[in-house]
C-alpha cells in the first residue's frame, strides 16, 4: 500500500473520529432505518496472478437499506477512471507464447503495461455498531463481480491483452461520521478475493439516509 493513499485513508478515519467524540447530545439517540444512496471516490489496488500490481482511481455509486440497528444490505458499482500502470514481468513457457519468435519458450517477457476497470458490482450484508449517536463502524462480507483490461506492450514488440470477467468473495470494513441526520460521511476498506486477482480497495463516499 503506498503512503498516500495510507495517510489518505487514516486522515479521514481520524477526523471522523475526532468529530464523534464532540457528538455529545446529538439527535435521539435512535439509529435511523431505512433506504440510503451513496457516492464517491476509490481507490483500488490489483494484484493480478499474471501481471503485476496496478493503482487505479475510480468512483462507486452505493445503495442500501438498514433494516435495523445492527443491519443492513447494500450493493454498489464502481466504475475506472483512468487506467494503472504497471511493469509485466512473465516467462513465454508460462504464457506458450513465443515472444522473440526463436522457437523456444525459455525467455523472459518483461515491458510496461496497463490495467483498466470497466466495472465492478458487489453485494454485502453489514453488521453496524453504533459508537455514538453520530459515529459507527460497520464490517460487510459479500461477492462482488469485475471487468478487467490489462495490455502489455512486450520487449519483442508484441502487444498482449489480458484480462475480462472476475469474480470472488469480498469483504471489508468502514466507519461513518454523520454531518447531519440525513447525511454522512463514510470511509470504507474492501477486500476483493478474486480467482485471478486480489484488489484493496479504498473509499470515500458521501452518504444520504433517507430514514434520517
Amino acid at each position: 500500500m503506498s503512503k498516500t493513499k495510507t495517510i489518505l485513508f487514516l486522515s479521514a478515519a481520524s477526523l471522523m473520529t475526532a468529530g464523534a467524540a464532540q457528538a455529545q447530545g446529538y439527535g435521539s439517540g435512535e439509529e435511523s432505518v431505512g433506504p440510503y444512496l451513496s457516492a464517491g471516490y476509490n481507490y483500488l489496488d490489483f494484484d493480478e496472478e499474471v501481471g503485476g500490481d496496478a493503482d487505479v482511481s475510480a468512483i462507486t455509486a452505493r445503495g442500501g437499506w438498514q433494516f435495523a440497528r445492527f443491519f443492513a444490505i447494500e450493493s454498489d458499482i464502481t466504475f475506472g477512471v483512468d487506467d494503472g500502470d504497471f511493469d509485466f514481468d512473465g516467462d513465454e513457457d508460462d504464457l506458450d507464447f513465443d515472444d522473440n519468435d526463436d522457437d523456444d519458450f525459455d525467455d523472459v517477457i518483461a515491458g510496461p503495461g496497463d490495467l483498466g476497470l470497466d466495472y465492478l458490482v458487489g453485494g454485502y450484508g453489514r453488521f453496524i455498531l453504533p459508537v455514538s449517536d453520530r459515529f459507527d463502524v460497520s464490517a460487510r462480507a459479500g461477492y462482488a463481480f469485475a471487468e478487467i483490461d490489462s495490455t502489455v506492450q512486450t520487449l519483442g514488440g508484441n502487444e498482449l491483452i489480458f484480462g475480462g470477467s472476475d469474480d470472488g468473495l469480498a469483504f471489508g470494513g468502514s466507519a461513518a461520521f454523520d454531518l447531519t441526520e440525513s447525511l454522512s460521511l463514510r470511509a470504507d476498506y474492501t477486500h476483493y478475493d478474486f480467482s485471478d486477482a486480489n484488489a484493496e480497495s479504498f473509499g470515500l463516499n458521501l452518504e444520504y439516509k433517507f430514514g434520517g
